[in-house]
């Protein structure tokens, strides 16, 4: 396999489609790092100081700096493993390491030592990109011995991927995964470092972190210091290795410098990051669905669940800790439901992808025989999404109640004991001997995630929904273990549930290493639900295989067909986001409001003490308010604004992934953290709008004057290498 290297300035096609025609242009796009080739000319256009061959070097400086927290992005700011990231995707580990007592969330943590700092969980990862390997031709040659059978092929490629991964693993300390681009036009294997030993070392106070709360959140103006810092901890060899005391800081090859000239409108503006999903390629089938079933069945799911714990939580400080971080991720995807919901009908997002849509179809029917692969594969995909919709209601609710707390348990449990009597290769993905520390470190998180009381509320609330759903769409192993199908049925089953005993953390460790015949014999209600229902669950798994099966040889026959028509429109591609490294550029830049009312790009420090209300989540420290009141800027200042710079927009690219992605100046140095959307953005996943798009980021400046007037951590600023000023 021959390591991809963008070292080389040669015209790439662009994720095995073609080379784009149409130059790239700042704004739009989520690059994957093999067009750089192709942006290097727009991205001198757009201000970028540095040669672009620069960043064509992915272990080099500054994209060597840039790493994943697999949900979120970060990047190595010291050579002494130190990482910046976003409040609130540390926001996990601050709930982690807080109690009723000792509120790390709304007290904030500055570790003034680093003996001081604290594990971020058993299941923190830092994951430090190595390679790059294009493996496109041998995922090809996989399925293409599984014939023309659709549970073969997806069998096929997952056989492969393990193999593949299992190889790239083989020498200790590295995580690998393959990853799709355009629907399985192009497969890349990536590389990874996998530090392992990832702990807390700086949390500003959610007064400071998660200021405006759900309320400004997706808005504009914004005033948030959504930041917090890592280190990243390796054993004394240099190794990663599981948390332990005498584990060092691990010292990266390259870490960001603190951008030393000021950020103005109109600068240019670069993020490397790792976005999780975009669906611009997706079809209007597959957009219709989402409009008026998925997106507003969750969004409703989890604003019932939130009511649950919000009542929950004002009776219990304890439960309103716990499930913090759980709070923080369905108000932030509910509300960003909702706003793609109001950007569809206010865009007319429907129309647009019909009319586009309609365009690719007609260029194939005018093809003749060679458009008909692809109109064939369009009918499957569309038959596919049809059927889909058929079972989706009970999916989402036998699958959601299949994942509360010791229901979940159980059934995780019970399949990994399954898993666990065939050879590792042979395992089902997820329960692997990779993925027992994953599991481990998820039944020992339980501990601080979970409430009794609270969990039976969620287990109700997806029972019952379970028991109203149609005929049709209930499950018979499910039913049978109810002993009915109505609320009174459903009353008893939780009443049993409560008899389990893997609300406590040695039970669960225990039954991780049990075989599958305890589990059958077992007293234990979850259990013994578990237990009950996986023959069903496995059906089903085989029936969802066949359909992925389908989609592996429809997918890429029409998206290639879209990159083709594109092409022959003189259009750019790139491809759809997938959590892989991704690169997007363009400027520090306001916009107008849909109501008409124009925003300047800067945010500024004075403005936060006048959302002051004393409340949550508009409520200053102290030491901020006095510092504000008696201007002390601490030499950070921007004279262009008369104060310090809070938050900023620039027109790039993101979506949900790129949070903590580092923004970097022409220079390539650190400007800032990039953190939201504008609510008027959030629909751009599914069709780019240039003009309403905007990301959000924190200014560096602001991360600065926090720890220097607020929470000061001089430690953390010396080792940034900006001292505090005066």
């Amino acid at each position: 396999m021959r390591k991809t290297t963008m070292a080389a300035a040669i015209a790439f096609a662009v994720t095995g489609m073609g080379t784009a025609m149409h130059p790239a242009i700042a704004g739009e796009g989520m690059w994957v790092p093999q067009q750089l080739p192709q942006i290097a000319g727009p991205l001198k256009k757009a201000g970028l100081k540095l040669n672009p061959q620069q960043l064509a070097n992915l272990t080099g400086d500054p994209m060597g700096a840039v790493v994943s927290l697999g949900g979120c992005t970060a990047s190595f700011v010291s050579k002494q493993g130190l990482v910046a990231t976003n409040h609130h995707c540390a926001y996990g580990a601050i709930q982690l390491n807080s109690t009723a007592e000792k509120n790390l969330i709304r007290d904030g943590f500055n570790a003034p030592t680093h003996g001081d700092e604290l594990s971020a969980g058993p299941n923190a990862r830092i994951f430090v990109l190595e390679a790059i390997t294009d493996v496109t031709a041998q995922a090809r040659a996989a399925m293409a011995t599984a014939g023309m059978d659709p549970i073969k092929r997806t069998d096929a490629l997952e056989a492969f991927e393990k193999k593949i991964t299992s190889d790239c693993e083989a020498e200790a300390g590295y995580r690998c995964r393959v990853y799709s681009f355009m629907g399985g036009n192009t497969y890349r294997l990536f590389k990874n470092l996998e530090i392992k030993d990832v702990r807390l070392a700086y949390a500003p106070p959610s007064s400071v972190g998660k200021f405006g709360g759900d309320i400004d959140n997706w808005m504009w103006p914004r005033h948030t210091g959504d930041f917090s810092f890592y280190r990243a901890y390796v054993g004394k060899d240099g190794k990663p290795a599981p948390y332990a005391k005498d584990n060092v800081p691990y010292q990266p090859k390259h870490w960001l410098k603190i951008a030393d000239k000021p950020l103005g409108a109109g600068d240019f503006v670069m993020v490397a990051g790792y976005p999780g999903r975009t669906d611009r390629y997706a079809l209007v089938a597959e957009f219709e669905n989402t409009a008026r079933w998925r997106y507003p069945a969750i969004s409703k799911a989890y604003k019932d669940q939130i009511a649950l714990v919000e009542a929950a939580g004002k009776a219990s400080p304890e439960i309103a800790v716990k499930y913090a971080s759980s709070m923080a991720g369905w108000n932030n995807t509910s509300k960003n439901f909702d706003g793609q919901l109001e950007g569809f009908q206010r865009n007319n997002v429907l129309a647009i992808k019909q009319r586009e849509e309609a365009a690719v179809l007609d260029w194939l029917r005018s093809r003749g025989e060679a458009g008909k692969p692809a109109l064939v594969a369009h009918d499957t995909l569309v038959k596919l999404v049809e059927s889909g919709k058929r079972t989706q209601e009970r999916d989402l609710v036998l699958g959601s109640f299949n994942r509360t707390g010791t229901v979940g348990v159980a059934v995780s449990l019970y399949r990994l004991a399954i898993e666990k009597a065939k050879p590792d290769a042979q395992r089902e993905s997820g329960y692997q001997q990779r993925d027992l520390p994953g599991i481990e470190g998820s039944l020992k998180q339980m501990e601080r995630r979970y409430a009794p009381a609270m969990d039976r509320q969620f287990q109700q609330y997806w029972l019952d929904r379970y028991v109203a759903l149609p005929a049709a769409q209930h499950v018979a192993a499910v039913d049978a273990w109810l002993g009915g199908n109505d609320l009174a049925a459903a009353g008893k089953a939780l009443a049993r549930l409560d008899g389990t005993a893997l609300g406590k953390l040695d039970e669960r460790l225990k039954w991780m290493q049990a075989d599958r015949a305890a589990f059958e014999t077992s007293t234990d209600p979850a259990i013994q639900y578990a237990v009950a229902v996986m023959p069903t669950l496995l059906e089903m798994e085989e029936q969802a295989k066949g359909i992925t099966g389908e989609a592996l040889a429809s997918r890429p026959v029409y998206l290639q067909a879209i990159a083709d028509y594109k092409k022959t429109k003189g259009e750019f591609v790139y491809p759809d986001a997938n959590s892989s490294l991704r690169i997007t550029f363009g400027n520090v830049k306001g916009y107008t409001s849909l109501q008409g009312k124009a925003y300047a790009p800067f945010t500024r420090l004075e403005e936060v003490a006048a959302k002051e209300t004393g409340k949550e989540p508009f409520d200053n420290p102290k030491a901020l308010l006095e510092a504000v009141k008696a201007k002390r800027y601490g030499g950070l200042a921007d004279k262009r604004l008369g104060t310090v710079p809070v938050n900023f927009l620039s027109d790039l690219d993101i979506t949900g992934g790129n949070s903590g992605s580092p923004v970097l100046d022409a220079q390539g140095k650190l400007v800032g953290l990039a953190f939201d959307g504008t609510i008027e953005s959030v629909a751009s996943n599914w069709v780019f709008d240039p003009v309403i798009t905007r990301m959000i980021s924190v200014d560096q400046r602001y991360m600065r004057w926090i720890m220097q007037e607020v929470m000061p951590a001089p430690q953390l600023l010396q080792e940034l290498g900006v001292a505090p000023r005066r």
